[in-house]
């Protein structure tokens, strides 16, 4: 197995699989074709991922197999098939045999000088695609020269989009009891979620949760409350020292659960039986979480977990679930009561208060930055059937101050009220995933791949 020099940032856990696509016979500019080959392999190990490709140059089905199966001994999150000069269209099939996920098809430009046909590369690649979309399959496709800034860029997107997709589909995901009472909108379906997005869902009761809770050692107690008050965040609403070790514990046990369990993502149904239990609410806890990158969602909202769960496998952060508050024209209040990670919320506003409502802490109180382009996501089902939507915006300041993790998102694109009729009438969720940077043509992407209805309107 073959390996390119070591890129300087390599994303952990993300290897990929380099397959070149070569001819039983020469044809075209060989010399060219092995040129953009080589060129192609030192991109790959520029890349922001980890790269290896198989000893078995592939030429016809038997060295497909052979190469296909030397790979999957690399457990590759992802696969980029490169044919520098145009290969057997007969190998499509066989690729998206063996090979179950979307592959990456890259293709190279043709020589600029000269008189004839040099590679017909991207018109390998072009069958290929079109082979696998009629035998129900999906890909991404790259075309441009490796040395290219901007073809490394749609080379390390792509594999990013395939190796989400790849894990997502193996993704573990727990609910801790059920959704709280009257969101029945947020009822998770096993077998829905199973069936089109490949994710295993793993129910646990609350006593078993509570149980994890109390488990909690002082010890690791009072070595996470040092973390915690590094963070240096002031205390409001008579909200003192005394209550911060609860929310320890509820760091300590979330952080186990998704650990032992192997889970990818955790719903929680937090109310109203734990601040009933404990007198506290786990939102501190859970934006610690959101700020470490892993998955959680509140109100036992497993599909909102799986919104995080994206983010995260897309590598742009696992963000926090908000209530879409109140619209105007073009801007959306979005408001919690508290739990947005702090790399969202603008400098010197987040407190440690109590619960706007039921007066227990603790919550995090804190004004979304301004100024920051977010993107808000949802994926839900309707009728059985999945559906995901998203839109790029950017915050701007609120004109009051509200109790809990608030802010504004401005939506230059299309009309709100618009919008809103319209996912209401799809039966979109209350809670929208927010996201810092603008990717909602990234999202759109992955839903093609995953087969999923893509809902817009603008």
């Amino acid at each position: 197995m073959q390996r390119p020099p070591a890129a300087k940032h390599v994303e952990p856990g993300l290897r990929v699989g380099f397959l070149v696509v070569g001819r039983k016979r020469r044809g075209f500019d060989m010399e060219y074709g092995g040129r953009m080959e080589e060129a192609a392999w030192a991109a790959m190990g520029e890349a922001p991922f980890g790269a290896v490709r198989p000893t078995t140059r592939v030429i016809d089905d038997g060295t497909l197999r052979q190469a296909l199966a030397e790979l999957r001994t690399q457990q590759c999150d992802a696969l980029v098939v490169l044919q520098p000069i145009m290969g057997d269209g007969r190998l499509a099939p066989v690729l998206a045999q063996l090979w179950g996920d979307p592959p990456v098809l890259w293709a190279t430009p043709e020589k600029p000088d000269g008189g004839k046909v040099s590679s017909c590369s991207l018109v390998g690649a072009h069958a290929f695609g079109s082979t696998l979309r009629q035998l129900g399959r999906q890909f991404e496709i790259v075309y441009g020269n490796p040395g290219d800034a901007k073809t490394r860029h749609q080379l390390a997107t792509a594999v990013r989009l395939t190796a989400a997709f790849s894990k997502l589909r193996r993704s573990k995901v727990g609910l801790v009891g059920a959704h709280a009472p009257g969101f029945i909108n947020m009822q998770a379906d096993p077998a829905a979620m199973s069936r089109q997005l490949g994710i295993e869902l793993c129910h646990f009761g609350l006593a078993e949760f509570f149980d994890l809770v109390e488990s909690q050692s002082d010890e690791a107690v009072a070595e996470d409350l040092k973390r915690v008050q590094a963070l240096e965040l002031p205390l409001e609403d008579g909200v003192t020292a005394d209550d911060l070790p609860q929310n320890s514990r509820f760091y300590l046990a979330i952080d186990a659960m998704l650990d032992q369990e192997n889970l990818d993502a955790l719903a929680l149904r937090c109310w109203p039986e734990v601040p009933n239990r404990f007198g506290q609410w786990p939102y501190l806890a859970m934006a610690r979480l959101a700020g470490e990158n892993r998955a959680v969602a509140l109100e036992g909202d497993t599909d909102g977990a799986i919104c995080s769960l994206v983010g995260r496998l897309l590598r742009i952060g696992a963000g926090y679930l908000s209530d879409w508050l109140a619209h105007d024209e073009h801007a959306i209040t979005l408001w919690h009561p508290g739990h947005a990670p702090l790399y969202l919320c603008a400098a010197g506003t987040a407190r440690l208060g109590r619960h706007f409502n039921s007066g227990h802490p603790l919550v995090i109180n804190a004004t979304l930055a301004a100024e920051l382009p977010i993107t808000l996501f949802r994926l839900w089902r309707l009728d059985g059937r999945y559906r995901m939507t998203a839109a790029d915006a950017r915050t701007a300041l609120p004109q009051r101050e509200l109790a809990g993790a608030h802010g504004v998102a401005l939506l230059e694109d299309r009309r709100v009220p618009d919008w809103f009729d319209f996912l209401c009438h799809e039966g979109m969720p209350h809670h929208v995933a927010v996201f810092p940077g603008h990717h909602a043509a990234l999202l759109r992407r992955l839903a093609r791949l995953l087969g999923i209805e893509w809902l817009d309107l603008k």
